[in-house]
């Protein structure tokens, strides 16, 4: 009887490590897709911007009372051919909570601009062995 329990609590503890380090390859990936998000808006990189959405995503949110819906790819053109450069110190993108469940992940992000605070709800998905950002909902506040 011990044997079976020993040999239990080793099972245990081993799949449990497997997938402990899986979860963690996971949120790593999806941070590295909000990196790119963040990083594509700042420097204005469409490349960065196609790397981190899927090309399906649509962004809903509210621009001060209008209701807004835009396609990703009206978004990311638009922000791709922005001419402002944009100085990294102005501005404070967070990263704030990821869950993540199988293939589906949902993270929460503030971002503070000069003129706006935004606040995003991003709705990932793993295709092809790859996050990718499906969904944007956002809120904006003027500072």
């Amino acid at each position: 009887m011990k044997k079976i329990g020993w040999l239990f609590l080793v099972l245990f503890v081993t799949v449990s490590s497997v997938f402990g380090q899986s979860d963690e390859k996971e949120q790593e990936a999806i941070e590295a897709t909000i990196k790119l998000y963040f990083d594509g808006m700042m420097e204005r990189d469409r490349g960065k911007l196609d790397q981190a959405f899927d090309p399906s995503a649509r962004l809903i949110g509210y621009r001060g009372e209008k209701f807004t819906v835009t396609p990703y790819e009206e978004w990311a053109s638009g922000t791709a051919a922005g001419t402002t450069k944009r100085d990294p110190e102005d501005f404070d993108n967070k990263l704030l909570d990821i869950e993540i469940k199988g293939y589906t992940a949902v993270a929460k992000t503030e971002l503070f601009w000069p003129e706006f605070y935004y606040y995003d709800y991003l709705t990932l998905v793993k295709r092809d062995g790859y996050w990718k950002i499906v969904h944007k909902t956002w809120y904006e506040e003027k500072r």
